[in-house]
Parts: C-alpha cells; sequence; structure tokens
C-alpha cells in the first residue's frame, strides 16, 4: 500500500474518531442539561412542598389555639403535627437544607412535637391553659412569617431570578465559607435565617423542649474538657489502633459538642465522634462493605456484647437486632435490679464475615445512664395485665424503664404480646399508676426486628 493511501486512510480514521468522540461530547452535554433540569424541577418542587406545609401549618396552630373540645384540639395538635413533619420532609429534600436552614428545621421540629405534647395532654376538664394558648398563637404568627418569607423565595425561583444549587455546589459554597471565604452571591436560602421571625420559649415534656438545652449528660458529669489530641487518643484506645491515622474533620457543639474523625481502616473509611467534655465514645460508623456472612446473629450478638463488657458497659442485655448487608445491629439495654432501662439503649452494629465492629451508638447511654433511684411498683403484674386487650395473648412480661417525650422516665410493666394475625405488640402500663402509657408494634421479618 502506498503511504498516500496510508495518510488518507490514516486522515479518514482520525476524522470518524472525531466525529464519534465529538458526538458523545454532545450527547453528554444534552444529558447533562437535561438531569440539571430534573434536578432543578426537584428542588423547586421541594421548596413548593416546604412553602405550602410552612402555610399550613400557620392555620392549623391558630385554629388550635381557638379549640375548646378536647376530641377537636386533640385533632387540630395532629394536624398541626402533619404539617410540621410535610415540612421538614420537604426541607430534607433541599441540598444541605437542615444545615443552612437550622433555625427553620428547629422551629417546624419544635412547633409540630409541642402541638403534640398537647394533644397527648388533653383531657375533659382541661384542654391547654391560657400560656398554652397565648404560645399557640406565637407559634402560628411565626408561621405565618415564615411562610411569607418562603412565599417570596419561591417566586423568585419560579421567575429563575435565582437558581437551586446542586449538591457539588452547596458543598463547594459551604466548604469556602467554613474556610473563611465567600461564595459571590452565596445562598438564597440566608435570607430565610437572616429574617426568621422571633420564637417564643417551648416548656413542656417533649425532646425540643428548651428546659433541656445544656442540660449535661450524666455520664459527663464533672468530667474536664478534653483537647484534640486527647480525643484522638481516646478514639484509638477505643478501636485498638494508632493515633495518628485519625483525622480531625469536624468539632460539633449542641447538648453533646464533640470531635469527629476519620480513618481509612480495612478498605474503608471510618469516622469515630468523642465528646469534648470526658473524651466518651459518642458514635462511630465504617463505609466498608461487609462480605458473605461467615458468622451466625447469635455468634454476632455475642461478640457485640464482649466489647461493650470490654469497653466497661456492666450489665447489658440485648433488645432487638436488624441485619442489614451483612451487618448485624444490636441495641442493648442496661438492667437495674431486674428493670430493662430502655433510655440507655446502645447499639452496636458488627461485621458478619470479620466480626469486627463497625458500628457504635452510645448517645442515649451518655445522657440518661446513672444517678437514678427506681421507684418500687405500687401496681402488681396481675392488675397491669388486666388493662391488655382481651384479644391479645401475653407472651412474657418483665420491667422496664421507658422515656417520655422529654427528660421524664415511667417504670412500667412491659407485656410481649401476639395479635390475632400472629404479630407482636409491647403493651407497657404504668407500674404507679395503673394506667396504659404505651404500645410500640413489632415489625418481624428474616433481616429482624423494627419497633414502631
Amino acid at each position: 500500500m502506498s503511504k498516500q493511501k496510508i495518510r488518507v486512510l490514516t486522515a479518514s480514521f482520525l476524522a470518524a474518531a472525531f466525529a464519534v468522540t465529538a458526538g458523545f461530547a454532545i450527547q453528554g452535554h444534552a444529558r447533562a442539561r437535561q438531569y440539571r433540569r430534573l434536578l432543578d424541577n426537584s428542588y423547586l418542587h421541594a421548596f413548593a412542598e416546604l412553602t405550602t406545609a410552612a402555610g399550613e401549618l400557620e392555620v392549623a396552630l391558630t385554629k388550635v389555639s381557638h379549640a375548646t373540645s378536647p376530641a377537636l384540639f386533640a385533632s387540630l395538635c395532629a394536624q398541626a403535627y402533619s404539617k410540621a413533619q410535610a415540612a421538614q420532609a420537604a426541607l430534607g429534600e433541599l441540598p444541605y437544607g437542615n444545615v443552612e436552614l437550622e433555625q427553620t428545621a428547629a422551629f417546624l421540629a419544635r412547633a409540630g412535637d409541642y402541638a403534640m405534647a398537647l394533644a397527648q395532654g388533653a383531657t375533659a376538664e382541661l384542654v391547654c391553659t391560657d400560656d398554652h394558648r397565648d404560645t399557640l398563637s406565637q407559634l402560628s404568627q411565626a408561621a405565618g412569617e415564615l411562610s411569607l418569607t418562603l412565599e417570596t423565595l419561591q417566586a423568585q425561583l419560579t421567575a429563575g431570578a435565582i437558581r437551586p444549587e446542586d449538591l457539588a455546589e452547596a458543598r463547594e459554597r459551604l466548604a469556602a465559607e467554613d474556610g473563611g471565604g465567600q461564595v459571590e452571591g452565596g445562598s438564597a436560602f440566608q435570607s430565610v435565617e437572616a429574617d426568621f421571625p422571633e420564637v417564643p420559649t417551648l416548656i413542656y415534656d417533649g425532646p425540643f423542649s428548651q428546659h433541656l438545652d445544656g442540660r449535661t449528660p450524666k455520664m459527663l458529669e464533672g468530667l474536664p474538657q478534653v483537647t484534640e489530641e486527647q480525643a484522638r487518643e481516646a478514639a484509638a484506645s477505643f478501636l485498638g489502633l494508632r493515633p495518628e491515622v485519625f483525622t480531625l474533620t469536624a468539632k460539633s457543639e449542641g447538648n453533646l459538642p464533640s470531635y469527629g474523625f476519620t480513618a481509612l481502616v480495612d478498605g474503608g473509611q471510618m469516622y469515630i465522634q468523642v465528646t469534648c467534655q470526658g473524651g466518651q465514645i459518642l458514635e462511630l460508623f465504617t463505609s466498608r462493605t461487609a462480605g458473605e456472612a461467615v458468622l451466625s446473629r447469635a455468634e454476632g450478638c455475642e461478640i457485640a456484647a464482649a466489647f461493650l463488657a470490654e469497653k466497661g458497659y456492666a450489665n447489658m442485655a440485648p433488645s432487638y437486632f436488624m441485619e442489614q448487608d451483612g451487618v448485624l445491629s444490636v441495641n442493648f439495654a442496661p438492667v437495674e435490679d431486674g428493670v430493662y432501662c430502655y433510655p440507655d439503649l446502645v447499639k452496636v452494629s458488627v461485621a458478619l464475615d470479620t466480626g469486627d465492629i463497625v458500628g457504635f451508638e452510645a448517645a442515649g447511654y451518655l445522657t440518661h445512664h446513672g444517678g437514678r433511684s427506681l421507684p418500687s411498683p405500687t401496681v402488681d403484674t396481675q392488675t397491669a395485665q388486666a388493662l391488655v386487650d382481651h384479644s391479645l395473648t401475653v407472651l412474657s412480661h418483665q420491667l422496664a424503664l421507658i422515656p417520655t417525650g422529654g427528660e421524664d422516665e415511667v417504670l412500667c410493666h412491659e407485656f410481649k404480646c401476639q395479635a390475632q394475625n400472629g404479630t407482636h405488640v409491647l403493651i407497657y402500663v404504668n407500674a404507679l399508676t395503673g394506667k396504659q402509657q404505651h404500645i410500640l408494634l413489632l415489625v418481624e421479618d428474616e433481616t429482624g426486628t423494627l419497633v414502631l
């Protein structure tokens, strides 16, 4: 073949290759634009849902503040709770929405939970006090002002005056802000937080009651503050690793301020939180994917129990478990004088391929354990069991301490029952008052038990 023909063929192949490459590039850009439109539409829909739910929350709270019938009051409180939940769900669809709209997220959580707490406390004798009505009115006003701010922002989004960010853009901007930089234009969310209305102080028996803010967890009382290096050494000691493999990546505040460290371990990234006060391990998890299980669930549970005993967690009894993707997660509760103390739960996750500890959560234990005096039951087991629905078959009984919505704890008779359709139900009867306190449903399948 002549050199001329070779040059012609080479040029032809190069041209064809360039055309194919250009075609792929054009196709890729078209797909990227389509993806961007879908993403924008998704965020616009989520923001519209947030705006709508905030307006509906205002209406529901206003109605609650005027209700005098216990049944209607409870129903309207449930509606307010539902609207707050819907708004929180929509907020979760926005990129880093719960981080940037921190005041909004806190308001929605507190307003909804406050309404539900009032519903649970409503009786024929007392629906709610004048103070409660005043608080509900203030919450309604705050929800209305928030709704107006969101509506203004939504109009700008719809008109194209501002564009929703994708996850990568939000992450990049937040990283720049954390580093002291500033991204031109910032986030549209900033206007919502900057103009956030004044919210009344909420004091009630619930998890978002502001009398709980600043409360020192029981297991940390009297312990000194630790330095970053001491926290790193605590993380290393807990896992049997060298301190230098841990890199500080976060320092969080709140009721349990903590240092957050990452490390590359066994082919996965591990994240561990150490409390600033006392240097206690708050949480850890790893991204390592577990292989095929070689350990049974019983063996995994034994490994988890032995791990807790080694780390100084005494008298821990397994409660319920869940197995997912080769990882067994077991909830443990301490047993004091024969009473299962559920506020003090600790969760341990074990990889069933190697037996490694790949997850640990101890917030409940650090917050509630220690310093309590358990009351003696004044209602006997037989009397309490009489309050169990007769259609249920009682399978077992034990005494249990269960948390209320806030910082209180209630001693109860716990009855594990079986319904006529074969499902299991937990009935809790207050061991001091003899009234039904709580009901939980157990959803059980081949992966474990989910408590609802």
